[in-house]
């Protein structure tokens, strides 16, 4: 059952920067009315003000912290008291570290667990009664290929991502196919957005770089969102390397294992050294409000950590994919 967008009322959490503000965006493109929300007041009323002028329809702004429970509520009981409903609910606010597991302090773990896992759950606490009561509504929540696949060095935010998978598949089991509430899990491979370059905490002491593609732009995501509002579906995969993560781990997860672990160490060996930085996860920063976090457009060496992550994945799949065509001809 698709969602007609004209006048929909969606409601964008993480919408300052990257993959939210490109979906609310996107949305107000198709004539929704918008409810953002995110840490950072300023960078958000500039998103709202971006959607207002592309579609003269509403846009409002929340500032709001996903990881307060509370805070989520009241992001849903103002976009109910300003627009009446909730139609479609994007859990897009996400964070992370990356760096050797036992480095990392703990507090900088648990943030991105929170910001991630926590930050949907409390998103679909919020929505869902509402979406129950209309007997219609969309749920979206971002994951990543890292909820397919092992994130050697990104021990916490593999975790989160797992468990958002989990969240959205055990919701769809919960809810069924009649009550006209979908939940929809997104898949993205490396994205180029601010949340890369600017505010993901860093503790491997090196520049680390996703390197010269494949990296997809934040509108392909955020096309890929509206375009399940038209058509929902429970999980999609954007970009080849989310599907190649899928493959490889499901059918050879000890070598996917091995190969990304053994990939994203020398990766790390060649990276130039570099300060650690928590970046905004604790606490906003100013910079990073656009959508790209400016990848695509300067390009970057290829032995980016993310660059060969992507063909390590991309590699154990064909590996596995071939052998097991060689058995069956051979049988």
């Amino acid at each position: 059952m698709s969602i007609p967008l004209g006048g929909a009322v969606i409601v964008v959490t993480g919408a300052s920067s990257g993959i939210g503000r490109a979906t609310a965006l996107a949305f107000a493109g198709q004539g929704a009315r918008l409810v953002l929300a995110a840490r950072r007041a300023l960078p958000l009323e500039e998103a709202a003000r971006d959607c207002r002028d592309r579609s003269g329809t509403a846009a409002v702004a929340v500032p709001t912290d996903v990881t307060d429970a509370a805070a989520v509520e009241a992001l849903a009981a103002t976009a109910l008291e300003e627009f009446g409903r909730i139609d479609i609910w994007v859990n897009n606010a996400g964070a992370g570290v990356i760096g050797p597991f036992a480095e990392v302090p703990l507090a900088l773990h648990r943030r991105t667990i929170e910001t991630n896992l926590m930050g949907a759950l409390h998103g679909c606490a919020a929505a869902l009664p509402a979406m129950l009561r209309q007997r219609r509504g969309l749920v979206v929540n971002m994951a990543s290929m890292g909820a397919w696949a092992p994130t050697p060095f990104a021990a916490a935010y593999a975790a989160s991502k797992f468990g958002i998978r989990g969240l959205s598949a055990s919701l769809r089991a919960e809810l069924g196919s009649r009550c006209g509430v979908h939940v929809c899990a997104v898949f993205p491979a490396i994205v180029d957005t601010p949340g890369v370059t600017t505010h993901a905490a860093n503790y491997t002491g090196r520049a680390v770089a996703p390197g010269a593609g494949p990296i997809l732009a934040a509108e392909t995501v955020a096309e890929a969102v509206v375009r399940l509002a038209l058509r929902p579906r429970g999980e999609v995969a954007v970009g080849w390397p989310s599907g190649a993560a899928k493959l490889a781990y499901a059918l050879a997860p000890g070598l996917t294992e091995r190969a990304g672990g053994a990939m994203m160490r020398a990766a790390l060996r060649r990276a130039a050294p570099a300060p650690r930085t928590e970046g905004a996860l604790m606490h906003p920063v100013a910079g990073g409000t656009g959508t790209s976090g400016g990848i695509r457009a300067v390009g970057a060496g290829g032995g980016g950590a993310g660059r060969m992550l992507g063909l390590a994945l991309g590699g154990v799949a064909l590996l596995v994919g071939a052998g097991m065509t060689a058995r069956r001809f051979a049988a």
